[in-house]
């Protein structure tokens, strides 16, 4: 799965510039104004915007499109695209790198005889202990929902997919959109405060799943297998007014309406 974000690391510069270059001689060449282009694809006034000024990485999609409303044969295009996201996740995964641990230095300590004091603080802290575990037995609700709260919150949460934030617990389905065999979805999750576009198909082959949100949007592209996944990252929301879901399955976009 590659994930698209909103600017491009340094290690994709070149190919990006590049693609960028390749993008706006292939609009002027469709002689379509980006109002214009907002119309005939699935992507906003504003989204082409920051597309062919480099703001943002296009997702295959556009490319796709762009290339089709200008008489032009994508492969080329789409051979720098894909050298292009490598790239942009080859340096991402650089980027997301732990630095080295500091070195610890564990001096020797005496060791001293406890107080009454501290002797009766740790009882009391055991009785506690002791009675908050019994809370749980007899409150199970209580207990379950302790171990199914979010891992994650807001901002905290974007780019990463429900599935592995627990957001999918709680969330609720906004809108929908059926063409065909497919259903996309856009889901909503109250205790991670985030949006996602969720695919829903019987059918297999390669497929790009969006979010967009305001001037954000996030997608992820898979290669095709079953078991690959069928939802977009997650964007910040605190609620889900304004957020569209998209995803395109053999070069068939589908769109949910934006919520009221």
């Amino acid at each position: 799965m590659t994930v698209k974000r909103q600017r491009l690391p340094d290690a994709s510069q070149d190919e990006g510039r590049l693609l960028t270059e390749r993008l706006r001689t292939l609009k002027q060449r469709t002689g379509l104004s980006l109002a214009a282009l907002a119309t005939v694809t699935p992507f906003s006034k504003s989204t082409w915007h920051r597309y062919l000024n480099g703001d943002q990485f296009p997702p295959r999609a556009a490319v796709v499109a762009l290339a089709r409303l200008a008489n032009a044969d994508p492969g080329p295009l789409l051979a720098l695209w894909d050298s292009a996201a490598r790239a942009q996740a080859d340096a991402a995964a650089t980027m997301k790198r732990p630095p080295a641990p500091p070195a610890v230095v564990r001096r020797p300590r005496r060791l001293r005889r406890p107080s009454r004091a501290v002797v009766a603080l740790a009882a009391m802290a055991a009785t506690v202990a002791v009675t908050a575990g019994a809370a749980d037995v007899l409150d199970p609700d209580h207990a379950a929902a302790t171990r199914t709260a979010a891992s994650c919150h807001g901002g905290d949460c974007q780019g990463e997919l429900p599935t592995s934030e627990t957001c999918d617990r709680d969330a609720r389905t906004e809108s929908s959109v059926t063409e065909g065999a497919e259903a996309v979805l856009l889901r909503f999750s109250p205790s991670c405060a985030t949006v996602w576009s969720e695919l829903r198909t019987h059918a297999g082959g390669p497929r790009e799943i969006s979010i967009r949100s305001g001037q954000d949007e996030l997608s992820a592209q898979y290669p095709g297998h079953r078991s690959d996944g069928y939802s977009s990252p997650m964007l910040a929301a605190p609620d889900p007014r304004g957020a569209q879901a998209c995803a395109e399955v053999a070069g068939k976009p589908a769109c949910t309406a934006l919520p009221r």
